[in-house]
């Protein structure tokens, strides 16, 4: 247990940002920005630095580190950030002490002194974060699905939901993914280890997901996406199931996407492939190329665990501009080697046209779990010691933070270029006319760079991996 992490997590942080008035036509005269600061070497973490000013500098020097940025231009707008509610982060949750119960939902959700997580994942019944396997449809051959029950979730998923919504003050959106359609529906007859689904039940399988839906909203809990599969291309020993492209194609045209409109769900947001970036653009190709198809899907959805890829990200875009990219899932540890790792491939993927950023488990205990499929210890984003009744907020939560607090629903990415490989950044102009600027320094060693926008520059000092965000 690091007790620094967690007596650092209680110190309340505003999410500020300084608007700057937009006169139609006319440049905004930037005078000041607010400067956060996450970074191992001074023991900051989600410092807030005060505000620092701008100076007049007409031309950067091209051999001084320079991140530089262009409010005309705007790309993607952000849908939110968040991470995922599964049975292991519910039954944590659930098992803490109410006021530690209370600080946590306040550290993730609150928008104002927490973290403001507004777009979050959850599972169609279970996955290997749960205690067991489960499903909502238990009888064999039930293709009405006259038994069909979310009564499992009631016990510990719903109640953190509930108070999740309540500190997100109404603004908080969710999607939902099976991992598994239930055995009896699949060709290998189990949820784990990859087969297929049955052609006979892909219409009750399209129902599933409607009746799933329609049951969550009777309890107030909105679905705002899906996707089609988790990782559709992996067998594992715990809930899978595989659908090529075709196959996805084909159920989202024929049974899926008719099922949503027949029920008046054609608003909500149908994600495809939800795997990694390897081979993302064989599958958004194979989905949108079919019109018929491509009229009941919002976007493609993708993880990060098979190499970099970012390039895909950015193709897919290129090729299918109408279409949406979302993030959807990072199990990552809870080291400051994974903190910089996700600040990495945030702002790559943001700079790429990802719409948003949800990571995987929102929470677990002390043994990484609870876990059906066992293995993966380790550490989390933010853990749980249910001996001792504490949490511990890790330093990816607070480099998660930089983005999640400051970037808001609604922001317009803007132009953000950097001149040295080892800075990297993005930029977003927010609804309210501020600019949110978060960099990342790849390099070991602390470096010496400045921010220039509209003939101003404000300069500052980055250290060794560390993480800044510039509220202009």
């Amino acid at each position: 247990m690091n007790n620094f992490f967690l007596i650092s997590s209680l110190i309340s942080l505003p999410a500020l940002v300084v608007p700057v008035q937009n006169v139609s036509g006319q440049s905004k005269d930037y005078q000041e920005a607010r400067i956060y600061l996450t970074a191992e070497s001074t023991h900051q973490l989600l410092h807030d630095g005060g505000f620092r000013a701008f100076e007049p500098l007409e031309q950067p020097d091209e051999n001084y580190p320079t991140v530089m940025i262009d409010d005309d231009v705007t790309f993607q707008t952000i849908e939110g950030f968040g991470g995922a509610f599964t049975d292991a982060s519910a039954i944590t949750f659930a098992k803490l002490p109410d006021d530690v119960r209370a600080e946590f939902i306040k550290a993730c959700f609150d928008p104002v002194e927490g973290n403001g997580y507004n777009l979050c994942r959850t599972t169609i019944h279970s996955c290997d974060y749960s205690g067991e396997m489960y499903t909502y449809a238990e009888v064999e051959g039930d293709k009405k699905l006259k038994h069909f029950t979310i009564d499992h979730d009631m016990q510990y998923r719903v109640p953190m939901i509930r108070a999740a919504m309540e500190a997100a003050g109404g603004n908080l959106r969710f999607f939902a993914s099976p991992w598994s359609p239930p055995g009896w529906m699949k060709t290998n007859g189990e949820m784990k280890h990859g087969g297929k689904l049955l052609p006979e039940y892909q219409q009750t399988w399209a129902d599933y997901f409607v009746k799933y839906v329609q049951e969550y909203e009777k309890i107030g809990i909105p679905m705002w996406g899906l996707t089609v599969q988790n990782e559709a291309m992996a067998v594992q020993v715990w809930e899978s199931c595989i659908f090529t492209a075709e196959e996805e194609k084909n159920f989202v045209r024929d049974y899926l996407g008719p099922a949503l409109c027949r029920n008046g769900m054609e608003d909500i947001r149908l994600m495809i492939w939800d795997h990694n970036r390897g081979i993302i653009y064989q599958r958004a190709e194979a989905a949108y190329e079919d019109p018929e198809a491509s009229r009941y899907i919002w976007g493609t959805a993708f993880h990060w665990y098979v190499g970099d890829h970012f390039e895909n990200v950015r193709m897919v875009h290129d090729a299918y501009p109408d279409k949406n990219l979302l993030y959807t899932e990072a199990g990552m540890g809870g080291s400051w080697r994974s903190a910089a790792n996700l600040a990495r491939n945030v702002i790559h993927d943001l700079n790429n046209w990802a719409n948003g950023w949800v990571f995987w488990n929102l929470i677990l205990d002390e043994e990484n779990g609870p876990r059906h499929a066992g293995g993966l210890h380790g550490t989390n984003i933010v853990n749980a010691d249910l001996s001792a009744g504490e949490v511990t907020y890790n330093p990816p939560h607070y480099v998660f933070g930089h983005f999640s607090r400051f970037i808001k629903r609604g922001a317009k990415r803007i132009p953000c270029t950097s001149n040295n490989d080892d800075l990297i950044a993005t930029a977003f102009i927010n609804p309210d006319g501020s600019v949110a600027t978060v960099v990342h320094n790849l390099d070991g060693h602390e470096m010496m760079f400045q921010v220039w926008i509209e003939g101003k520059v404000l300069k500052s000092t980055i250290p060794a991996r560390g993480t800044m965000t510039m509220v202009l």
